[in-house]
């Protein structure tokens, strides 16, 4: 039923059109129109193009200013001090002032938000006048304004007026279908799930955007359709190629392929805060506690021949949870577990599981590139040293709810750090889960260690201390095989051979960075 729907909707879609229409198709549908809701790429990127934050990253992935002129230190250290862009208007024509900057604090900082976990170390928020804010700090954090590129202002009148004032993850707001930012483009049309339209704010406060005049947005979540709907020029542009598919664009007239390398890892994680499995089959205890049985994991997964079978050799293996291009990345833990069946049976045997057990799997069917074909091969290697996955692969709007549910025994993860640095990662996916940090450490994981270490990383500004503290956090985290990393993910966009655009490491899609011709 979805197919046909979708190839109904790009039926419409391939209709005469100006030559500023832009049409593109994602696998992955955002889940929300709420900045502060979705702490998630496909949301994020998306929304990226409607809301702006105080700063913004550039083509090359370097902080600029967007709402705020400048920045610079509190006379303390501890905060930092942002000048406002003026005359600035929303969407609906109201002023941007200090005061949404503050409602916007508040709203994604709010225990019923997202993004709460960026605001960790804030201690207050005030505006000294109509166009400054000064954000406080309990200790110098020189990475902040990098930490916040993605933190999206709203309008506070407009979030009063239409009962918005905090995020509803669960049952939505306002806010979740209707939008009202600052950015290059206004949404105007919004079907969950069919397509999403947008058009040129002409009171936008900038001047580098192309010449798009109308984008639309499709979900295309089976990608033999994707990839046909760019050949016959119903769309142009998809992402992410499948990787089977690269050879077959990069080849065909009328269309480029658009290759690079994303900041995104994927790995493997554990619960390991239950005392039992949800999936077990009369196994006493939770096996995934064990740091032994989670090195077995490890060493079970032939890496490499995902890379070459499943990922046609696009994707670059990792031992960290971020690449090597990332700063903060620890040099002397390059190397990942190797592929040994034998170590991993001797690994489990030696934990006390030598008949091995039976566990919940849980992955994503379109979230990530070949995720259920990762997950799917990656069953039979852990049966061949005992360990009986039972996968469970479902679409990404039910998956985060499960995981956050706890309904799993190990999930399949991939992480992008949004600051480019090694900390954010510990801080979101390593840290003891609080209100406002460890907020993706879906699997418990805790260690006073780790929670000490990362503050203090937040807060050096000498890069010597600060690289020997993520060195350490980096070792505690693969001596414990708190995850299991894999590889960087590739970027593999398809595009008709007259759109110009740019292809950032985030894999974020700017809009007003397209150009028709």
């Amino acid at each position: 039923m979805r197919t046909s729907l979708v190839i109904a909707t790009l039926g419409v879609l391939a209709a005469p059109a100006s030559a500023e229409t832009f049409r593109w198709a994602g696998q992955t549908d955002p889940n929300t129109m709420d900045p502060h809701a979705g702490n998630s790429a496909p949301v994020l990127g998306f929304l990226n193009n409607v809301y702006e934050g105080l700063v913004r990253r550039d083509r090359n992935m370097a902080i600029e200013p967007a709402l705020a002129t400048e920045w610079e230190p509190l006379e303390d250290g501890a905060g930092w001090r942002f000048h406002l862009r003026e005359g600035v208007t929303f969407h609906d024509g109201a002023d941007f002032t200090a005061d949404d900057v503050i409602f916007s604090y508040e709203r994604a900082s709010s225990a019923e938000a997202d993004t709460a976990s960026w605001f960790a170390g804030v201690t207050e928020v005030t505006a000294p006048d109509e166009y400054t804010v000064e954000i406080r700090t309990d200790a110098p954090n020189p990475i902040f304004p990098d930490s916040i590129a993605n933190w999206m202002m709203m309008d506070r009148g407009w979030a009063e007026a239409n009962n918005a004032t905090r995020p509803n993850i669960e049952q939505g707001s306002y806010a979740t279908l209707n939008t009202n930012g600052t950015g290059a483009y206004r949404i105007t049309e919004r079907e969950p799930a069919l397509r999403t339209v947008l058009a040129p704010f002409e009171e936008w406060w900038g001047d580098d955007r192309g010449n798009v005049t109308e984008g639309i947005f499709t979900p295309i979540e089976n990608s033999a359709t994707g990839v046909a709907a760019l050949l016959s020029g119903e769309v142009d542009m998809i992402e992410p190629v499948p990787v089977q598919d690269a050879e077959r664009i990069d080849n065909a007239e009328g269309v480029d392929l658009q290759r690079g390398v994303e900041a995104r890892v994927m790995m493997y994680g554990f619960s390991q805060d239950k005392d039992s499995l949800v999936g077990g089959d009369g196994v006493e205890g939770n096996p995934f506690q064990d740091p032994l049985v989670r090195q077995a994991v490890a060493h079970a997964i032939n890496v490499d021949a995902i890379r070459q079978t499943i990922m046609r050799g696009s994707a670059e293996p990792t031992a960290q949870l971020v690449s090597a291009a990332m700063r903060g990345y620890s040099e002397g833990l390059s190397e990942r577990p190797a592929y040994d069946p034998e170590r991993a049976r001797e690994l489990l045997a030696e934990a006390g599981y030598e008949d091995g057990f039976s566990f919940l799997l849980k992955c994503p069917n379109d979230r990530y590139i070949n995720d259920e074909s990762v997950c799917q091969a990656t069953v039979s290697m852990l049966a061949q040293v005992g360990l009986d996955a039972q996968l469970d692969a479902i679409p990404v709007r039910n998956y985060w709810p499960e995981l956050r549910a706890d309904e799993y025994d190990m999930y399949f993860l991939g992480w992008s750090p949004g600051t480019f640095d090694a900390e954010h990662p510990f801080r979101f996916l390593v840290h003891t889960p609080q209100e406002n940090i460890g907020t993706w450490n879906f699997g418990g994981y805790s260690n006073p260690r780790v929670d000490e270490l990362i503050p203090a990383i937040q807060s050096e500004i000498d890069e010597s201390a600060r690289q020997e503290m993520l060195d350490e956090i980096a070792g505690i985290v693969q001596d414990e095989m708190v995850y299991v990393p894999l590889y960087v993910q590739p970027l593999l966009w398809g595009t008709a051979e007259n759109i110009e655009l740019t292809q950032r490491e985030d894999n974020f899609f700017i809009l007003r960075w397209v150009t028709v011709n």
